[in-house]
């Protein structure tokens, strides 16, 4: 039992009134991360270390072959009502943060304790606060 098939399972049973959320809850308790029920995941998500510390927000819409380290947060902000949005095949360092309405590409690499507050093309190594473009037309098997 691990948290993504907890969060799987409250997805695929978020029409009823009160599971789904005391699934979310019960992940928060054992697993020290925050996933709630609505939240899309792709295939072949992966949370390091168990997800501990992660955040991420309710509406936040996640591709396929995605792995998420530690004390990571992807959030919206309170200004805005978009949230993230991240691609097939992303790599998100540990403590990384990405947060108001972005969309991140396909084939990224996003390093340890950035801050991503802009949107990021496909094939990008970004690092920094804020997050900056380092390297272009990467495959994110050459890093992780």
């Amino acid at each position: 039992m691990n948290p993504i098939f907890l969060q799987r399972i409250s997805y695929a049973l978020r029409k009823l009134p009160i599971i789904p959320k005391l699934i979310t809850y019960f992940i928060r308790l054992v697993f020290g991360c925050y996933l709630p029920y609505s939240i899309k995941l792709g295939k072949k998500f992966v949370l390091g270390y168990g997800g501990l510390g992660i955040v991420i927000h309710a509406r936040t819409i996640v591709g396929d072959d995605v792995h998420i380290d530690q004390n990571v947060t992807i959030g919206g902000t309170s200004k805005k009502y978009e949230v993230p949005k991240l691609g097939n095949s992303v790599y998100v360092g540990a403590g990384a943060a990405i947060i108001g309405p972005v969309t991140i590409g396909n084939n990224v690499v996003i390093g340890a304790n950035a801050v991503v507050v802009k949107d990021i093309p496909d094939g990008c190594l970004v690092v920094g606060v804020p997050a900056k473009i380092i390297k272009e037309n990467i495959k994110k098997s050459d890093y992780v």
